[in-house]
């Protein structure tokens, strides 16, 4: 096999993401907003020991 149908064969098999992966950075983010804020909202009325 030359070296040409190799890249050509390996350029063939590379595809695109099912999932963007903005989308998943994205649905982390959120995740970890949101748990900032449960965690704030919980702990801002007690006082340092």
């Amino acid at each position: 096999m030359s070296l040409t149908s190799l890249i050509l064969t390996a350029s063939e098999a590379h595809s695109e993401p099912a999932v963007n992966p903005y989308v998943i950075g994205g649905i982390a983010l959120a995740i970890l907003m949101v748990s900032l804020l449960i965690v704030m909202s919980i702990g801002g009325g007690r006082e340092h020991s």
